[in-house]
């Protein structure tokens, strides 16, 4: 297997990876210019945006910049998708985000995990796991989301909120770590 083929099945694979880090680097020019174009460009963020993602729901979709991601390919959106300021996601693994879904500003999403011993970490061998979000889903301002968390539909995640473990349907869930607080079925 390539280093990608290991890193898109969630195998431990090498991040320092000739092929990885050139697919990298070609993705950081498209958000560089994707980033660069004026608020008026709608038509051309829109034709970046489709050939950036991996799947885009439809024309409704909007993603104020500055954006960033890794490689682009592993996030797909839903219908009437709508991203704030500085959304970040470290998509080297699947990101999937249903319809009618709302980030606020300073949002990151990361699959991306890391040896915590120090000599496996320095080793630049790495793995990722996936991120899910619903439909109908409202992610605060400055919320983090951490490899492998599966978030329900018609949920609400407050500002700030780093969320490490899975979030039911239909529910209000803040703080850090991220907590259910008020069901809303």
């Amino acid at each position: 297997m390539t280093e990608k083929e290991k890193m898109l099945t969630g195998q431990v694979y090498s991040a320092v990876d000739p092929e990885l880090l050139r697919e990298l680097n070609e993705v950081k020019e498209v958000i560089h210019h994707y980033n660069a174009l004026l608020p008026s460009a709608t038509a051309e963020r829109l034709s970046i945006l489709k050939g950036l993602l991996g799947q885009v729901g439809d024309d409704e979709i909007m993603i104020n910049q500055p954006f960033y991601c890794d490689y682009g390919k592993q996030i797909s959106v839903g219908r009437r998708f709508f991203a704030n300021f500085n959304l970040t996601v470290l998509d080297e693994a699947p990101v999937t985000i249903g319809d009618d879904c709302f980030i606020g500003p300073n949002v990151s999403i990361y699959t991306a995990c890391h040896s915590t011993d120090p000599q496996e970490r320095n080793s630049r061998r790495e793995w990722a796991e996936p991120v899910s979000i619903g439909d109908n889903v409202w992610i605060g301002g400055s919320v983090t989301i951490l490899p492998g968390v599966h978030i329900g539909n018609n949920v609400t995640v407050g500002a700030g909120a780093v969320v490490t473990k899975d979030i039911p349907d239909g529910c209000i869930a803040a703080g850090n770590p991220a907590r259910v607080i008020k069901t809303i079925q």
